[in-house]
């Protein structure tokens, strides 16, 4: 035990101490992590299909049955509930029926019961035109088309970090890739590779996306590949810059003389050692493509509708600027959730800083 208590730490683990003393970032850190995975759940507490139901003797899992790793139609229709309306089960409707007729049959419905995507504008407990305001039935609301805004806003948190991350391991991939090649073989190689990612940095990202968006409606995947494609320049440059200093070290030199292939000496030697701007920029990176998304979903070329969207919610505030919960909800998630990050960011680049454990002490 005291062997183990006296080995000295890595490198990396006195930076993960260090991160973790940090506490605003890694409080933020936890937090988001945390909601991020917990959105995972989403269809388990924020949804207007029930959870159970029971009818004559047989129960069954409305939300399940909808998942798409669940054989089956997707949803389940009325009439198989003793429900007399077309098409899909109503089960807030289908709770108070089974509970005015009291022949055992019950529903069992997730704590906020109604959809991202469901329309309330035919729901008898709502008056007036939407936008309606915030109330103890609907937390932060209902948007101008009578959406629930509290539930758009969870599983557009959930879109705009997959989304994010998406773009982020992307993006980072490839600069990645592209910048070990160049600083590691440098030459007519670094020449060339370097006119071309000037050339590709020059491309103008906007009118690419309007022009695919004309011409087909991009899903998620599609625009992650496209933000990808167009925001890797800026690591290569750092990538470059780390392998150019660590290639000169006689750690590589042993590895060519042992014969090592370069694919080999690049990425289980020389890029290890490279890591700090990549894992510094990242939280910096992941801000700048969430922001992008609210950016396009603002101005329509981003996911499509009916898709859970910040940008879209904040494009309805803008246009309907007296309904404040249109307004402030939607702002105020993007802050704190961009704040937080910000926060790991800092945290992060403090924590990793190389200078701290370079010097004797």
């Amino acid at each position: 035990m005291a062997d183990e208590q006296d080995k000295p730490l890595s490198v990396f683990r006195k930076r993960w101490r260090k991160f973790q003393k940090l506490k605003r970032g890694w409080y933020s850190f936890l937090i988001l992590t945390f909601a991020f995975a917990l959105s995972f759940l989403n269809p388990f507490f924020i949804n207007n299909r029930a959870l159970v139901v029971h009818y004559e003797g047989t129960t069954r899992f409305p939300v399940l049955e909808s998942m798409p790793f669940v054989p089956g139609t997707g949803h389940i229709e009325a009439k198989e509930l003793g429900q007399r309306v077309i098409g899909e089960a109503r089960y807030r409707q289908l709770k108070k029926q089974y509970a005015k007729e009291d022949a055992g049959n019950w529903v069992l419905l997730p704590p906020y019961p109604f959809s991202p995507i469901e329309s309330l504008l035919t729901d008898p407990e709502l008056e007036g035109n939407p936008p309606h305001a915030p109330s103890t039935r609907h937390w932060m609301g209902t948007d101008d088309r009578g959406r629930d805004v509290f539930s758009r806003l969870v599983y557009g948190f959930r879109i705009s970090m997959m989304f994010g991350l998406g773009v982020l391991i992307a993006a980072y991939a490839i600069g990645t890739t592209v910048g070990a090649i160049l600083g590691y073989f440098g030459g007519i190689v670094d020449i060339v590779g370097q006119r071309f990612v000037e050339i590709w940095s020059g491309m103008p990202f906007l009118y690419t996306v309007i022009i695919i968006s004309s011409l087909i409606r991009p899903g998620v995947g599609m625009l992650i590949m496209i933000l990808a494609v167009f925001r890797w320049m800026r690591i290569s440059f750092y990538v470059r810059g780390e392998f150019y200093r660590e290639k000169a070290k006689d750690y590589v030199a042993a590895s060519v003389a042992q014969g090592e292939s370069s694919p080999s000496i690049m990425f289980r030697h020389v890029l290890p050692n490279s890591l700090t701007p990549i894992i510094s920029f990242a939280p910096f990176g992941l801000v700048g493509y969430i922001s992008a998304l609210v950016s396009l979903d603002f101005l329509g070329f981003g996911v499509p509708a009916p898709t859970p969207s910040w940008g879209e919610l904040v494009g309805q505030g803008l246009r309907n600027i007296g309904d404040w919960h249109l307004v402030l909800f939607p702002l105020g998630a993007m802050f704190l959730t961009l704040m937080m990050v910000v926060f790991i960011g800092e945290a992060i680049r403090e924590a990793f800083d190389p200078k701290v454990f370079s010097r004797l002490r």
